[in-house]
């Protein structure tokens, strides 16, 4: 296994237990607000604000923090995923193939850069690439829909790297 992937699992067990709400990724995308144990004493994750409805069991801390982890994030003009992203969807993968009535809308985003087409285009590249590492870990193809927002939808309306970023990404948004 990478040392980088395990320094980066590492810290996010870490972030997990320090107790601290927020985000793992640190860009306020994917408020963990909702996160806590029941009253069984199993841990769960939040729902998505939206037609979710509920937070979803899952089974220990360090899983916790990964299927908090609902934002995958690109390289400038690629749609390739990154290892520490792969662990991350491996875990969502997972959880789908146990979960059959569960399904994932895959918001592809692209930075401002490039014209409107071809960041409709990029975003959806990025969507399909995250289904189907999804699909490898076990989700069913009826479980995922891909969509592209390319530009459309800016995480950070700023004109910077750091802001350009933010906006290369493809959104998990659980859906029921």
């Amino acid at each position: 296994m990478n040392w980088k992937l395990l320094v980066m699992l590492g810290a996010m067990v870490v972030a997990g237990c320090s107790g601290q709400s927020g985000t793992a990724t640190g860009d306020g995308a994917d408020s963990m607000s909702g996160s806590g144990v029941d009253g069984s004493g199993v841990q769960t994750w939040p729902d998505d604000g939206g037609a979710s409805g509920s937070a979803i069991p899952i089974g220990n801390d360090a899983e916790a923090v990964v299927m908090n982890e609902r934002v995958i994030y690109f390289a400038f003009d690629s749609s390739e995923v990154d290892d520490a992203s792969v662990e991350i969807l491996k875990q969502h993968g997972r959880y789908l193939a146990e979960n059959p009535g569960e399904s994932v809308r895959l918001e592809g985003h692209a930075d401002e850069r490039g014209s409107r087409e071809y960041n409709i285009g990029l975003g959806e590249r990025r969507a399909v690439s995250v289904k189907s590492i999804l699909m490898v870990h076990g989700a069913a193809e009826s479980q995922l829909v891909p969509v592209s927002f390319g530009e459309e939808r800016p995480a950070d309306l700023g004109g910077d790297e750091a802001a350009w970023q933010l906006n290369r990404r493809v959104e998990l948004v659980y859906e029921r």
